[in-house]
């Protein structure tokens, strides 16, 4: 589920950044290239539409991040530990036979 949600982030992101690279902070973009007078949307409707994809990506794209965080939270504890403690056992037992085997160091 974790990696869904990371790739339905992705994703948007992509598509925000095309959304934002299509508008014009000066009101040019896609808007003054494809908003003649006599077309669908107009000028004005292709800004509005700019806009709220934006923002619709924006929040969805925060939405599924908290989700994906808790997902990964929930999930990703119990294994973590585990692989902690196998490396805190193996760091302990690779220093005791490190210093056990060092010249001129008498054993114990």
């Amino acid at each position: 589920m974790f990696n869904f949600l990371i790739a339905l982030v992705v994703i948007a992101a992509i598509c925000l950044i095309l959304i934002v690279l299509a508008q014009n902070p000066k009101g040019g973009g896609l808007s003054q290239t494809f908003g003649g007078g006599n077309q669908y949307m107009g000028v004005e409707g292709t800004n509005k539409f700019l806009t709220k994809a934006t923002w619709t990506l924006v929040i969805f794209m925060v939405v599924v991040s908290v989700l994906a965080a808790g997902f990964a939270s929930s999930s990703d504890v119990e294994s973590s530990s585990k692989v902690v403690n196998e490396a805190s056992k193996a760091v302990k037992e690779q220093t005791e036979s490190a210093t056990t085997n060092l010249p001129g160091v008498p054993a114990e």
